[in-house]
């Protein structure tokens, strides 16, 4: 959100270490939209998805500080992420069909070995090597992953957002996970 009143994350921030309640209404009026789209997209109940956004809106609080994330932004979004794939994976205990689970099924084949990594340096490695290789992607290749293996947008909304077949976004994605895979075995990734 641009303009009007809204406050600089750096701001937003400030509040959390000064713990000002205010911190969590600035943050849930910047983001509230981005959190609540990515719980639907994962969790697809309203009821679960708007849970999810008020629990991550605690855990940022809670984490901050001593977290001081340079992306209040991206933090915000991978806690509601995280959150909304735990609990679609404690709701989802016995079956694994749901759609949102799926993602995580295509993407373990390229990084499963990441796992594995014990260490941050290592992660960070990891998450460097993986935001390089989405940075040589053509943009419509990467914002098709990007939605797909972050946001968990179906393969279908995919599609529709860019005008393509669903047999085509699928091929796009099948193909840019081999690419991947290869890219990080290349880079010394065990997978």
């Amino acid at each position: 959100m641009k303009g009007g009143n809204s406050m600089e994350d750096k701001e937003i921030i400030s509040l959390y270490f000064a713990r000002d309640e205010k911190a969590i209404g600035k943050t849930a009026e910047k983001y509230s939209a981005l959190c609540r789209t990515l719980c639907l997209n994962i969790l697809g109940n309203d009821g679960d998805a708007d849970e999810c956004v008020n629990d991550t809106y605690v855990k940022v609080w809670n984490s901050i500080p001593p977290e001081n994330p340079r992306s209040l932004k991206a933090y915000v979004a991978k806690i509601s992420r995280n959150l909304a794939f735990d609990i679609l994976r404690k709701r989802n205990a016995k079956k694994r069909d749901c759609e949102a689970l799926l993602v995580l099924d295509e993407l373990a084949e390229c990084v499963s070995g990441a796992d594995c990594v014990e260490s941050e340096f290592a992660k960070k490695s990891l998450t460097d090597d993986i935001n390089a290789f989405l940075h040589d992607l053509k943009k419509d290749f990467c914002d098709i992953f990007v939605l797909r293996y972050w946001y968990a947008y179906s393969v279908k909304d995919i599609a529709q957002k860019f005008g393509k077949s669903e047999t085509n976004v699928s091929v796009i994605l099948s193909r840019t996970r081999e690419k991947l895979k290869k890219y990080l075995t290349e880079k010394g990734y065990e997978l």
